[in-house]
């Protein structure tokens, strides 16, 4: 019950849904009055399993930020399997891999079980009273701005009850932390188009230049915009969609594409100024500024700077100007230098020569509730955290969704800095790198048996809130939600703001009860309501349109690309596959046993050399290379590959763990802990493929494990895909 002295007004904040939005304080939200709401705790099991039939549950996916809806696959009280949920205007019914995973991230036998305690080098299982209790006792005494939360990014009432706990604390120290984010896209998008994520429509361009914008595979929100690309290669207005890919090393997407383009790293912007300065050529009027910046990008400097020739450049110009509207992408293969903001205003400027603001680039709804809007993450945010806790700022730390001991260079020294924070808490499903550092592991539950609500950073019709929930009971019976820690922990210091709610699943359906009117006709009933709310598993809102602009700046420079360091000649670009991304999901066996679609290697990691720079240096396929920077040295097998620039070497993210569990520990290599505290000059983000390495053979050699089978692509004496050099093959005859 709602005490009659606990004020209206205070009791929506505490639901998150006071304070800063219009759109809720002025809606006259009447469904709870003080001292008539009964709040009652969901805790039957189903009596509707019949042994040998199915029944499905719609949920959110969480293996990801795009915020899937799923339809979960259930019998005789086990989930089995996992698809989209067709009624989701993000993933529209399909599914990648790394969701399908989700069961297996379920049934881990990895996963932390109880409450862990440090007792010197081991960890002591405790109650969770006794967790709660020692959480209390290191908080005493210490002042809010000495407590740090460094999280993944966090969306909805969990986002709220977070938000919330840090109040009851008095601290404002919540770091977001990404390690693979677009950081430098948003802020440019932000002074391009007036949003941080605009809608990006892929099916209405009659030909898409992406700029390594891998959005076949781990760009922003890959499932919805495979299925645009579905509809892009039918055609707009009876022209089949073409697709060109700019980057150094191929993505998934590049080799899906009409034409790739191989630029030398860290010259994409330059590319882009030369193909609005060839476009000025070919008769489209240039606004006076950006004719006078881009007057010095003619083709002979550009194709000497980039590596692209003269001809491929025109001809990008021709069929840019040919078919219109277009529409130009900004991925990380672009972003992640020192000037990867001038990279992204140069690509940014490029869609708005072409007109496309407006039509293929158009304005994105912002969340009409804001305290459930996604806080995403960056890269800078770690750099703040680990400043505090290297500057002794931080005395007590809590972390959750994260996993920085793996993710941050090794020159940044994240865990001798955070051994100084006095007690550190972990939220963990797993013992990661980050949470054996930890002097409290709590054991949480998966996504598939907990209750929560998912909003997406990307948004492409409208708001789209998904719904969590339990697919089943628990496998572990002393894990818990983290929604339910945070309400435990706010309890002790709120106890009578929080008392009306026995846990987590009571506080998530009085917050949705409260704003039915926002969700359903009126005059629905609270049961009905609830229950077609769970059978939907998502909540579509209008959203408020943001406000599209078209600034059509020039206020960058672009540097010159730099003599190669002879000591360290080579670009490492750290790739970012579909199924490992960051490394948070390296321990479920099947995206390990995956094959990578360029490579096909699995359980193992690889260096990408060109082959004609293989042959200079007397490399061959299996040969272990050491690749070294300035800050560190890895391991690993070669692998020649074509689809890469010859002054880069790429090695994939995700694997090389000293932790995590069985099915990740010991394989492949790190390249995370040998990048450069090199830093986007504008944002402040980790510039991922600025650093520089060197190769050398140390005379081990190994057989590598792929699907191709042996070296040469043979598979059953014949085969299997033919290359040519790029330089012979015609962009004209290819579109």
């Amino acid at each position: 019950m709602i005490d009659n002295d606990f004020d209206r007004r205070d009791f929506l904040k505490v639901l998150g849904w006071g304070g800063a939005t219009v759109a809720l304080t002025g809606c006259g939200f009447t469904s709870v009055e003080d001292g008539k709401e009964t709040v009652v705790s969901y805790v039957e099991a189903a009596d509707y399993v019949a042994p040998g039939i199915s029944v499905y549950f719609n949920s959110t996916c969480a293996q990801c930020d795009a915020g899937c809806s799923i339809s979960g696959r259930v019998r005789e009280g086990r989930v089995l399997k996992l698809e989209g949920n067709p009624d989701s205007v993000i993933n529209r019914g399909k599914m990648c891999g790394l969701g399908q995973a989700g069961v297996q991230h379920h049934y881990n036998p990895d996963r932390v079980r109880e409450p862990l305690l440090r007792n010197g080098d081991k960890g002591e299982t405790i109650t969770w009273e006794k967790a709660y209790a020692l959480i209390a006792e290191k908080l005493n005494g210490v002042s809010g701005d000495q407590v740090d939360f460094l999280t993944g990014t966090v969306s909805g009432h969990l986002k709220v009850l977070l938000g919330n706990y840090l109040d009851s604390l008095s601290s404002k120290n919540h770091f977001v932390y990404e390690a693979v984010s677009p950081a430098v896209q948003r802020a440019a998008n932000l002074k391009s188009y007036g949003m941080e994520m605009p809608h990006f429509n892929i099916n209405k361009a009659k030909v898409v230049l992406s700029f390594g914008a891998d959005f076949l595979g781990a760009w922003i929100s890959p499932v919805h915009f495979a299925q645009q690309y579905a509809d892009f290669r039918k055609g707009v207005d009876g022209q089949r969609g073409v697709l060109v890919q700019v980057e150094s090393k191929m993505t998934l997407t590049g080799a899906n594409a009409d034409r790739w383009l191989v630029v030398r790293p860290g010259t994409e912007g330059i590319l882009a100024m030369g193909v609005i300065n060839a476009l000025g050529a070919a008769g489209l009027h240039l606004p006076a500024n950006v004719a006078a910046a881009v007057k010095d990008y003619d083709k002979e400097r550009v194709s000497k700077d980039t590596g692209v020739s003269t001809e491929h450049l025109v001809k990008l110009a021709a069929i840019l100007k040919e078919r219109t509207p277009s529409l130009v992408l900004l991925g990380s293969a672009a972003e992640g230098y020192a000037h990867g903001s001038e990279n992204a205003a140069a690509i940014n400027l490029l869609n708005q020569v072409l007109g496309n603001v407006g039509k293929t680039v158009e304005a994105s709804n912002a969340v009409p509730f804001p305290q459930i809007a996604p806080a995403t993450g960056n890269s800078s945010a770690l750099r703040l955290a680990n400043n505090r806790l290297a500057d002794g700022q931080c005395k007590v730390l809590f972390t959750y969704a994260t996993n920085p001991i793996f993710t941050a260079p090794a020159e940044m020294k994240f865990k001798d800095n955070m051994a100084k924070a006095g007690f550190k808490v972990a939220f963990a499903h797993y013992l990661d790198e980050t949470a054996l550092q930890a002097d409290l592991v709590l054991p949480l539950d998966s996504a598939l048996e907990d209750w929560g609500t998912v909003v997406a950073e990307y948004q492409p019709d409208g708001v789209q809130i998904g719904v969590q929930q339990p697919l089943m009971e628990k496998l572990h019976p002393n894990t818990r939600g983290m929604g339910d820690i945070l309400l435990a922990l706010i309890k002790q210091r709120r106890a009578e703001e929080y008392k009306s709610f026995d846990d987590y699943y009571a506080y998530l359906r009085t917050a949705l009860l409260n704003n039915k009117k926002e969700f359903a006709e009126a005059g629905i009933e609270d049961d009905i309501f609830w229950n077609d709310l769970l059978s939907n598993g998502i909540i579509n809102v209008g959203g408020n349109p943001n406000k599209l602009v078209s600034k059509v700046a020039t206020d960058f420079q672009l540097p010159a690309p730099v003599e190669r360091d002879k000591q360290y000649p080579f670009n490492l670009i750290p790739s970012v596959t579909a199924s490992l991304r960051d490394g948070r999901h390296a321990n479920q066996p099947w995206l390990q046993e995956s094959p990578d679609p360029l490579t096909t290697i699995v359980w193992d990691s690889w260096v990408e050399i060109h082959p004609r720079k293989a042959a200079e240096l007397g490399i061959v396929e299996g040969d272990i290379l050491e690749v070294a920077s300035k800050n560190g040295a890895i391991r690993v097998q070669a692998y020649l590959f074509p689809g890469i620039h010859p002054d880069a070497v790429s090695i994939p993210l995700g694997r090389g763990h000293d932790a995590l569990g069985r099915y990740a520990k010991g394989y492949g290599v790190n390249p995370f802990q040998i990048l450069d505290r090199v830093f986007d000059k504008e944002t402040g983000e980790l510039a991922m493929h600025e650093t520089l390495v060197k190769i050398s053979k140390v005379g081990n050699r190994v057989i590598v494990v792929k699907d191709e089978g042996p070296a040469g692509g043979q598979q059953a004496g014949r085969k299997i895909a033919v290359s040519v050099s790029s330089d012979q093959v015609d962009l004209s005859e290819e579109v």
